[in-house]
Formats: C-alpha cells, sequence, structure tokens
C-alpha cells in the first residue's frame, strides 16, 4: 500500500493530497475531469497497475522455468520467448500497423516460438528432453535475433527504427486500461492451474524415472508448465516490450526467503516481482530528467545484484 501511494504522488507533476482527494470526489460524482485527473486515473492509474500485473507475472514465469528446467540461471526467455515477440512487434513496426496490431503480433510471434522450439526439441532423440529445448531455444533465438537486426535495417530511420529500439528497451509509458482488460484475464487464468499444480512443481527436482513411478505423467506436466509460462511471458511483452532481469533475480530473491518450495515460492514471487517493478517504473519516471527504459533501469539494478548472488554460492533451487 505505502508502495502505491509513493507510485501515485510521483511524477513531473506534484500535488497535494487535498488535490488528490478532490480529484476522487470528481471521479466519483461524475464531474468533468481536469487534468489532474487525466493524470492520475488515465495515464498514472494504468501505468501502476500494469507494473504490477507485469512484475509479478514475469516472476512467476521464471519461477516455473527455474524449477522445470532444475536451474537457478534459467529466465523466461530461455526457450526464446522475448526474442520472438520482439520479432513480432518488430514486423508490425515495420508494416505501420497500430498498437493493438503490434501487441497482437508480438503474442503470437511469442507463442509460436515456443512450440517450434518444443517440436525441434521432440524431433531430436539423442539429447535429454529438457537439453534438447534449451539448445533449440538459443538456436532459434539466434536466427530469430538476426531477423531483427535485418529489419532493423530496413526500417525507415526516421521514424520505425526510432520506435523499434525504444520498443525493445521495454516501457510501461504507452500503458492502458485497455490493455489489461486484454492481457489481464489471460495472465490470471493461466495462474490458476499453477496454484493447482504448485505441489507438483516441486517433484520436478526428481528424475523423470522417480516421477514416473509416483504414477505420474511427467511429459504431460512439462508441457503444461511450458504452455503456461510462455503464455503469461508472451502476454506481458505483448504490452511492454522486454523488460529484462525480473524473471532471473526476483525467484532468487523468493528462494532465499522462503526457500525452494514451490508452494510457497509462487505467491512469494508474484509479491516480489509486482512491488519491484513498481518501485522500479517508479523511479525511471521520477528520479531522472527524462524517462529512461525500464529494460536499462532492471539492468542496472539487476545484474549487479545477481554476480552478488554468484559469488556468495547461494543460487540454489
Amino acid at each position: 500500500m505505502i508502495l502505491l501511494i509513493i507510485a501515485f504522488f510521483s511524477g513531473k507533476q506534484l500535488f497535494s493530497v487535498s488535490e488528490f482527494c478532490s480529484s476522487i470526489q470528481r471521479v466519483i460524482t461524475g464531474q468533468k475531469y481536469t487534468d489532474l485527473d487525466i493524470i492520475l486515473w488515465q495515464i498514472r492509474l494504468p501505468r501502476i497497475l500494469t507494473a504490477l500485473l507485469v512484475g509479478a507475472s514475469l516472476s512467476v514465469a521464471g519461477s516455473t522455468y527455474q524449477g522445470m528446467f532444475k536451474n537457478p540461471l534459467v529466465s523466461p526467455d530461455i526457450l526464446g520467448v522475448s526474442v520472438g515477440a520482439s520479432l513480432g512487434a518488430v514486423i508490425a513496426i515495420y508494416f505501420n500497423l497500430s498498437i493493438f496490431g503490434i501487441q497482437i503480433c508480438a503474442f503470437l510471434f511469442g507463442f509460436i516460438t515456443v512450440l517450434l522450439v518444443y517440436v525441434i526439441a521432440q524431433l531430436t532423440k539423442r539429447l535429454e528432453p529438457i537439453l534438447a529445448m534449451v539448445l533449440a531455444g538459443i538456436s532459434i533465438s539466434a536466427v530469430l535475433a538476426s531477423a531483427i537486426s535485418l529489419i532493423k535495417l530496413l526500417a525507415d530511420p526516421y521514424s520505425q527504427l526510432t520506435t523499434i529500439t525504444f520498443w525493445m528497451m521495454g516501457s510501461l509509458t504507452m500503458a492502458t486500461m485497455s490493455d489489461l482488460y486484454v492481457v489481464a484475464p489471460i495472465i490470471l487464468i493461466c495462474l490458476v492451474p499453477l496454484f493447482l499444480l504448485r505441489w507438483r512443481m516441486n517433484l520436478m527436482s526428481l528424475d523423470d524415472e522417480e516421477i514416473s513411478t509416483l504414477g505420474i505423467n511427467i511429459r504431460y506436466l512439462r508441457i503444461i508448465f511450458i504452455f503456461i509460462a510462455t503464455l503469461i511471458t508472451s502476454a506481458t511483452v505483448s504490452i511492454t516490450g522486454i523488460i529484462g532481469w525480473i524473471g532471473l533475480v526476483i525467484p532468487h530473491l523468493a528462494r532465499l526467503w522462503q526457500g525452494p518450495d514451490f508452494r510457497h515460492l509462487l505467491p512469494t514471487s508474484i509479491c516480489l516481482g509486482a512491488g519491484f517493478l513498481l518501485v522500479t517504473d517508479t523511479i525511471a519516471r521520477s528520479a531522472f530528467p527524462i524517462e529512461l527504459p525500464l529494460g536499462i533501469l532492471t539492468a542496472f539494478i539487476g545484474a549487479p545484484f545477481f554476480l552478488g548472488l554468484l559469488i556468495k554460492g547461494k543460487t540454489k533451487v
């Protein structure tokens, strides 16, 4: 609650508590909006809610991927989700589609990328399934990154290239309530099976043979977790661009606090991720003369912290 209040009162436009209360009264009574009302309820409120939703979503996806792959260095973009979504957005920007078109293309390309990675991994018989998916994800990501570079080379340097570059750095500047109406139900629906199956995620730390002896179809369970984490990541990337490090660092913080039990790790990751991105976005839009893209700020914060964890050797799953 304290973070929400600070986020509301932070920004280039300052106002008093009395002005804030008056704005609430105008909204409740249906009076005509002033400039302050527009800033509060049409700009800051959607941005704050989006920060909470995206931070929680990326953290959940990161926790799921790390538990499923039994590797604390795994992040939501390990299977090429972020790069695939970026390619979809870049293509949409190149063809001058609307904001909604950019979001749809980003979502679809991110999801299609993971499906392609999964199909390639299934065709690979000589490697373990998890290793095959990781290697396929790395390879596909490299190809898609090259395609993005090609489109950037062909894009108009005075309009399209600037938009592409800014989008890929990640930002909540364009967040609106209409985006939340579309994305929030998808993410909330995905969280339901994660909560229902969170005890089974603890079993993923065992060998496949041991899990099979418990009567659990490990292949089916892995598909479910990959599908959910990918859907969450694609949905968030489609409205914010690439915001890195949250899905990698926040699960570590949650794990150090609550331990590796996914039943406690999941809700802890949600709270920490939401709070972290809200604070980061508040800093990005109020602490500097110009607004910094979130991807830059999260990298400055997340990378040193993660290096500290590696040096101390506390990266356990």
